[in-house]
C-alpha cells in the first residue's frame, strides 16, 4: 500500500474511531475544512464547522450506536488523492430502548489524509420503518 493511500485509510479509521465512541471534535483532524457530506434523502452539509455539527444531532436519538466496517476498497492516484469505499453494518439503540439494524455504504473523497467528502447510501424506508416501531 502506498503512503498515500494508508495516510487516507488512516483519516478515516480515525471517522469511524472518532463517530464510534462520540469523541465529534476528533472528527476536526480528519476532515478537510471544506469537506461535504451527503447522505441520502438529506441536503448536503458543507464545511468542517458544519459537519462537527451535524453528526451529534443526528446521532442524539441513539443511546447507542456502531458502525462496523466489514469491506474496504481502498484506491489512490500518485497525488494522493484518493477513495475509499466502507461496507458498514450500522448496529444502534434508540433512546427509547429499541434496537436498528441496517446497511449502509460510505464513501469517502481523501486529499493529502484529509476527508473531503463522505458520500452515504442505505435503504431510507428500512430506518424509517425500525425508528416509526
Amino acid at each position: 500500500m502506498s503512503q498515500a493511500c494508508s495516510n487516507n485509510r488512516t483519516a478515516v479509521e480515525g471517522y469511524f474511531a472518532a463517530m464510534n465512541s462520540d469523541r465529534f471534535d476528533d472528527l476536526k483532524a480528519v476532515f478537510a475544512p471544506d469537506v461535504e457530506i451527503h447522505t441520502v434523502g438529506a441536503e448536503p452539509v458543507v464545511g468542517r464547522d458544519a459537519a462537527l455539527a451535524h453528526f451529534p444531532a443526528i446521532l442524539s436519538g441513539y443511546s447507542a450506536h456502531d458502525d462496523r466496517v466489514t469491506r474496504w476498497i481502498t484506491g489512490s492516484d500518485d497525488d494522493g488523492v484518493g477513495a475509499i469505499v466502507c461496507d458498514i453494518a450500522f448496529a444502534g439503540r434508540l433512546v427509547d430502548g429499541r434496537e436498528i439494524r441496517f446497511d449502509a455504504l460510505d464513501v469517502f473523497d481523501v486529499r493529502d489524509g484529509l476527508i473531503t467528502c463522505v458520500t452515504t447510501w442505505y435503504d431510507t424506508r428500512l430506518v424509517a420503518r425500525q425508528v416509526r416501531g
